[in-house]
């Protein structure tokens, strides 16, 4: 197991329903970290290591706050986008100052060869060696990473954990269905005060195709 700690400026984890009011989850789902982390090492493929188990901790985040922004859409397919009835004003809740630890384990990982975690940790220790391309975001692509680094198990710094719980208070999504929402995988589950140390591996969220 590996904790990656991350911080980021500002950013929103948006709530799968949210519409006009874009509403933020309090720590990005088990889907965005997976999604990060691909991003880290850089794979396209988000089907190549399913199986991995994740699990957010945030450590220190302020927020949030809210903003009145511009979304384009499509509504109207005559016009062109950003203009006419293809955009609408919307708010949008932003949390700051986010310090967090992304929490990989690769022991259940269906993938045969080099997985998640290793291929995170040669990132990490030799970042030269990483083909990737963009920029590195955590939740939507404006929404820039400042910080990556591997967890120190003796720091100090501990905050609250995202673990399943079958009646749990808190429901995120491991897997998420761009086209539609059919598709999308959730798990509940509660945030509690993270101990010393990695978390215990059958409660943190296997992300899954459906």
């Amino acid at each position: 197991m590996i904790g990656v700690r991350v911080t980021v400026p500002v950013a929103c984890f948006r709530k799968g329903l949210a519409r006009e009011y874009l509403e933020t989850e309090p720590l990005p789902p088990p889907s965005t970290c997976y999604g990060f982390l691909l991003s880290l090492v850089g794979e396209t493929d988000r089907e190549s290591h399913t199986g991995c188990r994740v699990a957010p901790e945030i450590v220190a985040a302020e927020g949030p706050s809210v903003v009145l922004r511009t979304v384009w859409r499509i509504k109207n397919k005559n016009s062109l986008p950003g203009t006419s009835n293809n955009k609408t004003p919307d708010y949008q809740q932003l949390l700051t100052g986010i310090d967090l630890v992304i929490w990989l384990d690769s022991s259940e990982e269906e993938k045969e060869g080099n997985t998640l975690e290793s291929r995170v940790r040669a990132s990490l220790w030799n970042p030269v060696e990483i083909e990737r391309f963009g920029g590195l975001s955590l939740g939507e692509s404006t929404h820039l990473v400042d910080e990556v680094s591997e967890f120190d198990a003796s720091s100090e710094k501990r905050g609250q954990i995202f673990l399943q719980a079958e009646k749990g208070r808190l429901t995120l999504p491991v897997w998420v269905d761009h086209v539609g929402s059919a598709g999308t995988v959730y798990v509940t589950g509660d945030l509690r005060e993270a101990s010393a140390g990695p978390p215990p591996v059958d409660q943190m969220p296997r992300v899954r195709a459906p």
